[in-house]
């Protein structure tokens, strides 16, 4: 965690001194203007895919389908929308990325495996990968029988527990 907390911190860094080495190379004017056109054109294209992703959803909810990639490009574009209001070049190069399908679906993909699998599979205790404990008892070393032997104090039916009246 520490880590993406840390790259996110450096993203800044990144973008603020590629700007002032694009200001330095084409002047302040041009590396401004620069910066709204991507944010301008980028934006266009969020627009424009998420009319078509929620397009999209609809249909596969017609259809009685779960929108699970659809549901992901969204949230995608969600995100490259943040990163192309964002001033700067590294974050609007990051939002066009994550705009275009292409290089959309590696992402997409990415976020399935490394972030909805295992949340979905922490709260579903394992079913949904199918990683669940499912073969018995799961001590093999307490003997093959599946019966225990309980005397009358250690077990009360009325208390459900091993404690005395």
């Amino acid at each position: 965690m520490l880590r993406v907390i840390g790259l996110l911190l450096l993203i800044p860094l990144f973008d603020m001194v590629l700007l002032v080495v694009v200001a330095n190379w084409i002047g302040i004017v041009p590396s401004v203007a620069l910066v709204v056109l991507t944010a301008l054109v980028g934006m266009l294209l969020v627009r424009a895919e998420g009319r078509h992703t929620l397009r999209r959803i609809q249909q596969k909810l017609s259809t009685g389908r779960l929108p699970e990639d659809e549901l992901i490009d969204g949230a995608l574009l969600i995100a490259a929308g943040a990163m192309l209001l964002t001033p700067g070049l590294v974050t609007d190069a990051i939002g066009l990325l994550l705009t275009l399908p292409p290089t959309r679906y590696p992402v997409r993909v990415a976020v399935r495996k490394f972030v909805v699998t295992p949340y979905v599979d922490a709260k579903t205790g394992g079913i949904y990968t199918g990683q669940v404990y499912t073969g018995g008892f799961p001590n093999p070393d307490q003997g093959s029988s599946d019966t225990y032997d309980m005397d009358d104090d250690e077990y009360d039916v009325s208390r459900g527990s091993g404690s005395e009246n």
